[in-house]
């Protein structure tokens, strides 16, 4: 039994959706939402590739772009949904933030903020990973293999 519900799985279906995206510009797939009060108030997918700046990851436009909607620079009442775990720049993003929860689909062992632990995040953040893992994993591996070519 999956710890994660249908509601949830449309808001990573969502991520995924801005992942394909970047998938599509070139830039590697990694979509994000960002809900609050059951209402999604940002989307992002990477796009580090077309500004040429290496902090335009997913999260950080979404964190940026959340932040404006709410008129606040903390998110503890809104959950993450990230196709890809955190890289730890996005992990001390979301400590920043102090959003309330992270919920993402694929584990990243090489970059991602589970490598430090959880020492970058809010301490009331709570996080839970693989939802829709599969498919943000196939999406990942999509991405790599076609630049392989």
């Amino acid at each position: 039994m999956s710890i994660f519900d249908n509601e949830e799985e449309y808001y990573m279906r969502q991520a995924l959706g801005e992942a394909r995206m970047a998938f599509d510009e070139g830039e590697i797939p990694v979509g994000a939402v960002i809900v609050c009060n059951g209402q999604i108030i940002a989307r992002a997918h990477n796009n580090t590739e077309r500004l040429h700046d290496v902090t335009a990851h997913a999260e950080m436009i979404a964190f940026t772009a959340a932040t404006n909607t709410l008129g606040s620079k903390y998110l503890p009442d809104c959950t993450l949904y990230v196709t890809l775990e955190p890289c730890y720049m996005c992990a001390g993003a979301a400590g920043w933030t102090q959003i309330g929860r992270i919920v993402y689909g694929a584990s990243d062992p090489k970059a991602g903020f589970g490598r430090v632990g959880r020492k970058l995040l809010h301490p009331k953040t709570k996080v839970e990973g693989g939802l829709l893992e599969e498919e943000c994993v196939a999406l990942m591996k999509d991405f790599f293999k076609s630049k392989r070519g």
